[in-house]
């Protein structure tokens, strides 16, 4: 009995430093990562009650797309924005991205889509084409709105038409969910 348990021990042990070995190795840790947090991802975020929502007083932000044309989020105002700050190399942005394109798909002519990211052209454009996302995606020019207090990625904010933080979800979420897409419905008829 004892050889046995000792049997078991040694193949959880095994098993155990395969998986510390996959998720030390950098080939290996970001797939395992992405599919994780995909798992994260399934859920939808929630709204901010309206007596807690914070209002974006300054649409002041200058931005450039990755064709190098400039995007002034003054233009914004008025509209239902949907903000991203994300990054090709962040797992949990990576794992959110797909219900992003599928939003974008749907909505893109009625909501003003900003997905931010400080990296270079060179990482963002191949990362797009792979997967086949075609939103548009700027870089920072100004620093951006003191509302947006971004200090891990993904961060994701949902303004109203009236400038109303109405979702601010730190991490991935299912930006696609049927909860959200009755929120923006909602929006767009305000």
């Amino acid at each position: 009995m004892f050889k046995r348990i000792k049997g078991q021990l040694k193949v959880s042990n095994v098993i155990f430093f395969i998986v510390i070995a996959l998720l030390v190795i950098p080939v290996t840790r970001q797939p395992i990562q992405v599919f994780i947090n995909k798992g994260l991802a399934l859920f939808s975020p929630s709204t901010i009650k309206k007596e807690k929502r914070r209002q974006l007083k300054n649409y002041d932000w200058q931005l450039r797309d990755t064709n190098g044309r400039m995007y002034d989020f003054e233009s914004a105002k008025g509209r239902v924005v949907f903000v991203n700050f994300w990054a090709t190399w962040c797992p949990p942005c990576i794992a959110e991205m797909p219900s992003v394109q599928a939003l974008y798909k749907d909505y893109k002519d009625r909501v003003s889509f900003v997905l931010v990211s400080n990296e270079a052209v060179g990482d963002i454009v191949p990362f797009l084409d792979k997967y086949n996302y075609d939103f548009i995606v700027y870089n920072p020019i100004t620093d951006f709105p003191e509302l947006f207090d971004v200090t891990s990625i993904p961060r994701t904010f949902l303004i109203d038409k009236g400038g109303n933080v109405v979702m601010d979800k730190a991490g991935a979420a299912n930006w696609n969910s049927d909860n959200v897409r009755e929120v923006i419905e909602k929006l767009l008829l305000e």
